[in-house]
């Protein structure tokens, strides 16, 4: 069974850019750690506040390993200390999918 984490974030629609910078820096960072990233995906047309970015793994495991990677990875960290610095992440959910086959 394959997983993916859904992330489903609320931005500031007026840090767009900003966003956009910390999601392409996500893809170098995540597949060193370990994780498939499907892709970030910002608002274009309705909602504008609204983000999402998906990383499958194989296991919850393998995702808890990355997880552990991603802390200890330097790049990793301060992607997550630029977030919190310019706050253009209002909140952010995660949720687990298993994938249908089929």
């Amino acid at each position: 069974m394959t997983i993916t984490c859904f992330i489903r974030y609320q931005i500031d629609p007026f840090q767009r850019d900003a966003f956009r910078a910390y999601a392409l820096n996500w893809g170098r960072i995540i597949p060193r750690c370990g994780g498939r990233l499907l892709g970030y995906f910002l608002p274009c047309e309705g909602t504008n506040d609204i983000a999402w970015g998906l990383v499958g793994f194989d296991s919850l495991a393998a995702y808890e390993a990355y997880r552990a990677r991603l802390r200890a990875d330097p790049e990793g960290r301060e992607n997550f200390a630029l977030a919190q610095r310019q706050r253009f992440i209002l909140r952010e959910e995660r949720t687990f999918c298993e994938a249908v086959e089929g």
